[in-house]
């Protein structure tokens, strides 16, 4: 549901065209295609999104986590934008006008 709500808010802001990962696994091959920018939550199914962030970074692609365990993320992703959940809608729309 979260999901959905942060497609209508990008779809609403900007023409980006969305992708879901519902998996670490299926987050690392979706981080290997052409994008833009992503959007992370920090808890997924088989564990946390490092793997993804961690190859999102390497391939300089920028991106945001999106989660209520902000305050998990591993001092190496510091730099990265964050948004706790619950978030706002113009919260969401601000970081993507940042980024």
């Amino acid at each position: 549901m979260i999901a959905m709500d942060l497609e209508d808010i990008v779809a609403e802001t900007s023409d980006a065209t969305c992708v879901w990962a519902r998996t670490v696994s299926d987050g690392l091959e979706k981080a290997l295609s052409d994008l833009d920018f992503a959007l992370l939550d920090y808890n997924i199914a088989g564990g946390t999104s490092t793997p993804v962030a961690r190859l999102l970074l390497s391939r300089d692609v920028p991106f945001c986590f999106v989660s209520a365990s902000v305050g998990e993320l591993p001092a190496q992703f510091r730099s990265v934008p964050r948004l706790s959940k619950p978030f706002t809608a113009e919260a969401v729309r601000r970081m993507l006008a940042a980024a």
